[in-house]
Order: structure tokens, then C-alpha cells, then sequence
């Protein structure tokens, strides 16, 4: 049976204020990086790109939305809806989009939920839709990830500090990811946690707090992660490994384009542990500056040559994100304007 539970529209305050500074922000690191490294021949790679490798860089990425928006399709089957895979990938560009100048993930998790209520998903299911496939995704970044410290630590580029820190990283990511799950097992202990930790936060905000409300969703989502059993977890899980594995894909296929044939192992490390690092550095949105320093101080200290590393993170964050996002804004506003008119369409019938 549906319940009517309470809903908290995503704040759209200063949207654009936020997005200009992240574009201001983006062309400042592309400006300060290849101060960074070696700019001298990065003319040169770029004049020498093998361009239909670029092409095919190109189409992987948009296998990596096409796979997040299965996987938003396979929670939404397990809950009895019918939407396409282009349906959700559209919803999925969009709330990604919104969710860098608004919220982060939680932004994107509330833009997903909004979306596909408009597009008549129960809400209860619109809510697992926008929160489960994210937690999910956490796993193939934490493998990518864990491959990247193997390979620093047998080459000898990992210190003790390092490793110490990217374990707590991996260890605070699945913890926040799965260690909800623990209420399965004790549900009225992990109510009592969750909801003293939401009423201090409402409290030293002054705002109001419904502890019923807290309980509503907590509920939610166990009866979701039980439905995950019978193997039901295993196709929304694979969307996710899609996501990030076209993403990897990408960037491989952009050091082929620029002539470099880059190791497993010093790929894991150049691409896993910088989008760690933004995890953590949630309040940076997108990453914009935590990825692309880190991504060029983890490829050089690994023998990338700076002109190799500068043309293939500038190529791979166009291709991932500067266009993403902007396209993800044109895709918000045309899925709005289709609910409206086919709203307005069943008023007048």
C-alpha cells in the first residue's frame, strides 16, 4: 500500500550563482594545470590524436550514462514499473547536473526522486530509484580504487601516510554507503541512531524535525535492500560496474588517441584514487580541481610524460563531465516541459 509521506523539494537558490563559479573554477584549473606539467609538446600530441580513437572514447561515454540509467530501470522493474532505458538515462543526466550545483549526490538523489514522481513512480520507489544505484556504484570505485594502491605500493609510490590514508577513505566511503545495512539485523537500534544524529542536526540548524518521518524512510529503504535478495541486486549492480568501467574505458581510449599505451595498473591509480579523493571532497562540486590535480600528480609520479597527462585529463574531464553536465541542463529542462504539457494536455481532457 502507498503511503503519503512528506517530501522536501530540492532547494534551487542561487542555481546559477553556484554553476558560474563552477565554470570560473574549471577554466582556472585548466588554466593552472598545464602550468603544472609539460605544455611544450602538448600542442604537438594534440595535432598527432589517432581522432577515431577519440570517436570511440566518445561513445563509451555514453555508454556510461546509458548503464546508470539500466540500472535506475532495473530497481524500478524490481518495484513493478515500466520505464526505458533512454527514460532513465535522461533523468539520470539531468539530476547529475543539478546535483553539482545543488547538493551534491544528495541533490541528485532529490532530483532523481522529483523526476521520476513527475513521471508517475510511486514516491516511496522514486526515493530507492534515486538513493540505491549510487550506493551500488560505490563498490566498482572501491575495486578500481584498491586496485590503483596495490599498483603504487608494489612500485614502490605509496608511503605509509598514503596508504593510511586512502584505507580510511575506502573505509568512510562503504561506511556510508552500507553501514546503514546494520539496521536490517537491529531496525529500533538504528532508528534511535539515525534519529538522535538527524534531531541534533535539525537542532543546530533551528529547524523543525518529524521523527515519524525518519522512520518512514529508514523503512523504505530496508524493504528495498530486501527485495534486493533472489539475486534481484545483481542487474543494478552491473549497471553501476558499467558506469565506471566505460568511464575507465574513456580514458584508456583517450591515452591510445594521444599515442601512450598506459599499464592496467597505473590507470587504476590515475583514475580510482583522484575520484576517491572527490568523494571525500564532497563539498567540491563535481571534483573540479581535486580530480584533475591529483589525476596529473598520480600519472607523472607513475612515469606519464606532463604533455601525455595534460591533453589526456583535460580531454577525458571534457568528455566526462564539461559536457555532461551542460547537455544534463538542457535535458532537465525538456523532461520539465514535456510533464507540463502533458499535464496541461490531461486537464483539458
Amino acid at each position: 500500500m502507498e503511503t503519503n509521506e512528506e517530501t522536501t523539494p530540492v532547494k534551487k537558490k542561487k542555481t546559477w550563482q553556484i554553476l558560474i563559479v563552477i565554470v570560473v573554477l574549471g577554466l582556472a584549473v585548466n588554466l593552472i594545470l598545464p602550468r603544472m606539467l609539460d605544455i611544450n609538446e602538448a600542442v604537438t600530441v594534440l595535432q598527432g590524436m589517432v581522432w577515431w580513437l577519440v570517436l570511440a572514447a566518445v561513445v563509451s561515454e555514453v555508454l556510461v550514462y546509458l548503464s546508470y540509467g539500466s540500472s535506475l530501470k532495473a530497481v524500478l522493474d524490481i518495484e513493478g514499473h515500466n520505464l526505458s532505458v533512454l527514460e532513465c538515462t535522461a533523468i539520470f543526466t539531468a539530476s547529475y547536473s543539478i546535483g553539482i550545483v545543488a547538493g551534491g549526490w544528495i541533490g541528485a538523489a532529490a532530483t532523481t526522486f522529483g523526476l521520476f514522481a513527475k513521471k508517475g513512480v510511486r514516491k516511496s520507489h522514486a526515493m530507492v530509484a534515486g538513493l540505491l544505484p549510487s550506493m551500488l556504484a560505490n563498490i566498482p570505485l572501491t575495486l578500481i580504487a584498491l586496485a590503483g594502491i596495490l599498483t603504487l605500493q608494489f612500485t614502490g609510490h605509496l608511503s605509509q601516510r598514503q596508504l593510511i590514508q586512502y584505507s580510511i577513505f575506502i573505509a568512510l566511503l562503504l561506511l556510508f554507503s552500507f553501514g546503514y545495512l546494520v539496521g536490517l539485523a537491529f531496525p529500533k537500534t538504528a532508528f534511535k541512531l539515525v534519529n538522535w544524529a538527524l534531531w541534533n542536526w535539525n537542532r543546530f540548524r533551528n529547524k523543525p524535525y518529524n521523527p515519524e518521518t525518519t522512520q518512514l524512510r529508514l523503512d523504505i529503504m530496508f524493504n528495498a535492500w530486501r527485495r534486493m535478495g533472489n539475486g534481484n541486486w545483481l542487474r543494478p549492480l552491473l549497471g553501476t560496474v558499467g558506469y565506471y568501467g566505460f568511464d575507465l574505458l574513456t580514458m584508456y581510449l583517450i591515452f591510445l588517441a594521444a599515442g601512450y599505451q598506459i599499464s592496467p595498473g597505473v590507470l587504476f591509480a590515475g583514475y580510482g584514487l583522484p575520484l576517491l579523493l572527490a568523494k571525500m571532497a564532497f563539498i567540491v562540486p563535481g571534483g573540479v580541481g581535486v580530480i584533475e590535480t591529483s589525476m596529473a600528480a598520480l600519472f607523472t609520479s607513475q612515469g606519464v610524460p606532463g604533455d601525455i597527462a595534460l591533453v589526456v585529463i583535460l580531454g577525458y574531464r571534457l568528455l566526462s563531465f564539461w559536457i555532461p553536465i551542460m547537455i544534463g541542463f538542457l535535458v532537465y529542462f525538456l523532461i520539465n516541459r514535456k510533464i507540463q504539457t502533458e499535464n496541461q494536455d490531461l486537464e483539458e481532457l
